[in-house]
């Protein structure tokens, strides 16, 4: 009886390091795919922006990256559709940077009631 609680304990053990061997494979590919795929973007991204405007780009990254990122895609999205002329100048990075801006600023305002 003792064998086949060894053996249970045993093939319990072989699954939860089967299962942690999947897990790491599988992030281990996720890790790789988002490695390409920024890669991918950023070979997109050399290709249709001019140096100022990979300049500026970079650094807005460097302040705040999710807006940098969302900056750069659209800027993708535009010049794949032909919605602006290919290499992208830093004047129209400057123009879309100002629309997203203004989109997405919230406006806070403080009352200070009085008793």
């Amino acid at each position: 009886m003792s064998s086949d609680n060894y053996d249970a304990e045993l093939e319990l053990i072989k699954q939860r390091k089967l299962l942690e061997l999947q897990r790491r494979l599988e992030e281990e590919q996720r890790r790789r795919e988002q490695m390409v795929a920024e890669a991918r973007k950023r070979e997109i991204l050399r290709a249709i922006l001019t140096p100022k405007a990979r300049e500026r780009l970079s650094n807005l990254k460097l302040v705040r990256p999710e807006f940098a990122s969302l900056v750069e895609d659209q800027l993708i999205v535009l010049a794949q559709s032909g919605r602006v002329p290919v290499p992208i100048s830093d004047e129209v990075v400057k123009e879309l940077l100002a629309e997203l801006y203004s989109r997405t600023r919230r406006d806070y305002r403080i009352r200070i009631k009085e008793k």
